[in-house]
């Protein structure tokens, strides 16, 4: 059984449960500051881990877990919220959602610090470029975990340099192993079809992100005929930078305009 974190409940005012749904290297413990705010402002806020996260059972061939299994997990717990959530996604989390949109339905979707729908050949080229002892260490052996093993290369690529040392910690001590055909192999291969993808889009980015460059967000954007909004002093982690209120009152604001129902 998958593991999830659920807290608060439907009502008249919000019906429509949200559902997080976290990146690479992370669990559902990532959102805690999300499903805790959403819960307090009266939704339904439920954050699952994929499997192989968190507390969710391990594949015995995890690296082997692709970005449809991923997927299937996302409808696994859709289907136990009624089967129309509100999903919210980060970084490798939206690649996930924008793959499972395809097939399908939504009332609304919000993409943070997301993969664009080309994949993660750009981002992967970019990190194995600066770090190329890391890149010839770890692929070989299929431990992502390499690019994000020390405090130091957890802000590099997750945070903002001005991010307080103790959530960096945190976060560097909570570093998940990840599938390598669902996080490198399958994003390269196969893009999303967004012609497919009918709900509506909230895409986010933060201007200080070591994984997702602004002009990826972007272009995520223009896929879904939406504009980009960006986060200034923020890392690619923006449910964990000390600014992340901002960025659920603007979902939640983004939410209060739209007709879930």
């Amino acid at each position: 059984m998958l593991e999830v974190i659920d807290k608060g409940a439907v009502s008249r005012v919000h019906p429509v449960p949200l559902l997080f749904v976290h990146g690479g290297w992370h669990s559902a413990s990532c959102w805690a500051n999300f499903v805790d705010f959403f819960a307090d402002a009266g939704y339904r806020a439920v954050a699952l881990s994929l499997r192989g996260h968190g507390g969710s059972p391990t594949a015995k061939r995890f690296h082997a877990c692709s970005i449809a299994d991923y997927a299937d997990d996302v409808r696994t717990v859709a289907d136990s919220l009624g089967g129309r959530p509100v999903l919210i996604a980060h970084s490798l989390g939206g690649f996930v959602v924008q793959r499972y949109l395809e097939n399908h339905d939504a009332p609304a979707a919000v993409l943070v610090a997301s993969v664009p729908p080309r994949g993660v050949l750009g981002l992967a080229t970019r990190i194995w470029s600066r770090h190329p002892w890391i890149s010839m260490r770890s692929l070989p052996v299929g431990n992502l975990t390499g690019f994000i093993g020390t405090p130091s290369l957890v802000r590099e690529h997750l945070f903002s340099a001005d991010t307080p040392a103790d959530i960096v910690a945190s976060s560097a001590a909570a570093v998940q192993s990840e599938a390598v055909r669902a996080s490198l192999v399958d994003p390269m291969i196969r893009r999303v079809r967004c012609s497919r993808v009918r709900a509506p889009m909230l895409v986010l980015g933060a201007a200080e992100d070591g994984m997702v460059t602004t002009a990826e967000v972007r272009a995520t954007a223009r896929a879904y005929r939406t504009d980009a909004e960006f986060f200034v002093g923020m890392g690619h982690n923006m449910m964990l930078e000390p600014g992340w209120p901002a960025v659920a009152e603007r979902i939640d604001a983004w939410l209060s305009t739209r007709d879930l129902s």
